[in-house]
C-alpha cells in the first residue's frame, strides 16, 4: 500500500550548504503489516515521514499511497492516510469529542457513522472520563490520546503514526499500543516511529534503520538479528550505528 523509490529531500542550509535530509530512500509496506522506522534524532525520519503525507515535496525519488502519487495526486494521498505528528495541534477550546466531530466532518464522515465511530474510539482508547473536557484541562496522555482519535476517525487505510507513546506512562502506553494492533488486524497499513526500541521489537512486523537519511537494514527481527549477530533490537540498531554499547 506504500511505495517508496529513491525517495530524496534537500534542504539549503547557509552554514553546512546542500544537506540531503532524506537521501535515496527505497522501502514498501504491505496491508496489515506495522513497519517500523527507527533511527537517531536528525537521520531524516520525520521528513520522510512528512514527504510519504504530502507535507513536503520530495527533491526527487517518488512514492505512492493505496496507488497515487504523492507528487501528482496529493490530494487523493490525503484521503488515504491518517498522520500523527509530534506536533498534537489541538484547539484547546474545544473537547475530545468535539474534535473528532469536527475533523470527522472535514472529511465528510455522514453524521450518523461519525457518531458511531466517535463513540467506538472514545471507548476503545479508554477516554470516557475526559471526552467532553476542554482540551486545555488534558494531561499529556490525554491530548495524546485525543490526536491519535482524531488520526483514526475517518477510518483511513493507511496510519503514519510519528512517536505515538513518546513521553506517556506504560498504562497509557498500553492502551495506544493496543489500538494500533487492532488496526493493524482491520487489515490498515501502518508506518511506526518510534525512539523505544522494545516498542518497536513488540509491535513491528519489519523493522527499518535509517541515519543520515540513508536506509541502513530491513527486515523482520529475525533478519536483522542474522544480518547483525545481534539479539536484541536495542543492539542491532547500535550495531548498524556503529556506537557502543553498554558492556
Amino acid at each position: 500500500m506504500i511505495q517508496v523509490q529513491n525517495l530524496c529531500r534537500s534542504f539549503e542550509d547557509k552554514k553546512r550548504g546542500t544537506v540531503k535530509a532524506v537521501d535515496n530512500l527505497s522501502f514498501s509496506v504491505a496491508k496489515g503489516e506495522i513497519f517500523g522506522l527507527l533511527g537517531p534524532n536528525g537521520a531524516g525520519k520525520s521528513t520522510a515521514l512528512r514527504l510519504i503525507s504530502t507535507l513536503l515535496k520530495p527533491s526527487s525519488g517518488s512514492a505512492t499511497v493505496n496507488g497515487f502519487d504523492i507528487t501528482t495526486e496529493s490530494s487523493d494521498v490525503r484521503r488515504q492516510i491518517g498522520f500523527l505528528t509530534g506536533d498534537m495541534g489541538l484547539y484547546a477550546r474545544l473537547t475530545p469529542r468535539e474534535i473528532l466531530q469536527f475533523f470527522g466532518r472535514l472529511a465528510e464522515v455522514p453524521e450518523e457513522e461519525l457518531k458511531r465511530r466517535s463513540a467506538d474510539i472514545i471507548a476503545r482508547l479508554d477516554m470516557r472520563d475526559f471526552a467532553d473536557t476542554r482540551s486545555d484541562k488534558l494531561s499529556s496522555g490525554m491530548k495524546q490520546k485525543t490526536a491519535i482519535a482524531r488520526t483514526l476517525i475517518h477510518d483511513p487505510p493507511v496510519l503514519i503514526l510519528d512517536e505515538p507513546t513518546a513521553m506517556l506512562d506504560l498504562p497509557t502506553a498500553r492502551v495506544i499500543e493496543r489500538s494500533i494492533l487492532d488496526a493493524k488486524r482491520s487489515g490498515k497499513c501502518i508506518v511506526y516511529s518510534t525512539h523505544i526500541m522494545e516498542e518497536a521489537e513488540y509491535l513491528c512486523d519489519r523493522i527499518a534503520v535509517i541515519n543520515h537519511g540513508q536506509l541502513k537494514i530491513s527486515g523482520t527481527m529475525d533478519e536483522l538479528r542474522a544480518a547483525t549477530g545481534k539479539q536484541r533490537l536495542r543492539e542491532i540498531f547500535l550495531e548498524l550505528l556503529e556506537l557502543p554499547s553498554a558492556a
